[in-house]
């Protein structure tokens, strides 16, 4: 049985969709079972990753785990069950081991529970996923310009479908057992090469308009707390990480090579399409 934590989202959702009628039972942790639609024969349990000792049930049986990050307490709860193999999700950052950057600071923490506790162990450091142009839905639907922060920086943009198909195997093959992977996708883009190739998939003249450091910083601070919003400015603006590498880790790991964006927006074209209106 192979439990996945996250189980609705960009990550957890294609992980269950790449697990589904495999060779082992796949287990969906959601808030509400009720509430979800999963592949046939994934089964979903309740669960709140928050409160550790609460997930005995959903970790019953359970041999591996794909593990989201910043939740303290649930590597050491899945090892007291028993799991053998946990697949934890982290990032860049970790590697910069910078413990005063918020963001950095729970990844490392969540890879630091998971070597001290798992019994098998493999670490997934992802760059910039595709699904993050889902953000920019708001100002798309209001007209073609589309404002966004950091526009200098280069992020070699990867599909979650990608991710999944990486941690698929990395549940299978045990040489990949006590590794830290880097996937990313396949070309390095700026905010405005997505946006161009955004317009050309929905036959529409988006325009990208780059904001300046102290308008990035306003913006952010109306939804994220400052600490978060400082840890980003380290990492785009100050340079602390840089994501634009192109690594071949997921064509090395899969057998076939990451989609590009574009084919992301092609995929995904309709969620962009929406109105935001019921129809």
């Amino acid at each position: 049985m192979i439990l996945v934590t996250g189980a609705t989202g960009n990550v957890g959702a294609e992980l269950v969709q790449a697990l589904a009628g495999g060779t082992e039972p796949v287990r969906a942790l959601v808030r509400d079972p009720a509430k979800v639609t999963l592949p046939a024969g994934v089964e979903a349990v309740s669960g709140n990753l928050t409160a550790p000792e609460s997930l005995a049930p959903a970790l019953d049986g359970v041999r591996a785990v794909f593990l989201l990050p910043g939740y303290p307490g649930v590597a050491q709860a899945a090892a007291k069950a028993g799991v053998e193999h946990i697949v934890q999700l982290s990032g860049v950052s970790a590697a910069t081991r910078n413990a005063r950057n918020a963001v950095t600071r729970y990844m490392m923490a969540s890879e630091q529970e998971v070597t001290d506790y798992s019994a098998a162990w493999t670490i997934l450091r992802p760059c910039a996923f595709a699904s993050n142009a889902l953000r920019w839905l708001p100002q798309l639907r209001a007209g073609d310009a589309v404002r966004v922060p950091f526009p200098t920086v280069r992020t070699a943009i990867l599909d979650a479908f990608d991710l999944a198909a990486v941690a698929v195997q990395a549940f299978a093959d045990p040489l990949l057992r006590g590794e830290i992977l880097w996937p990313t996708g396949p070309e390095s883009l700026l905010p405005a090469d997505q946006i161009a190739i955004l317009g050309e998939v929905l036959g529409r003249e988006l325009t990208c308009i780059g904001l300046s450091d102290e308008e990035a910083r306003a913006d952010m601070l109306r939804t994220t707390p400052v600490e978060y919003v400082d840890a980003f400015f380290e990492f785009y603006v100050d340079g602390v990480i840089d994501e634009s590498i192109v690594r071949p880790t997921v064509e090395q790991i899969t057998g076939r090579a990451p989609r590009t964006f574009r084919q992301w927006a092609e995929i995904h074209a309709d969620a962009f399409r929406q109105d935001g209106t019921d129809q």
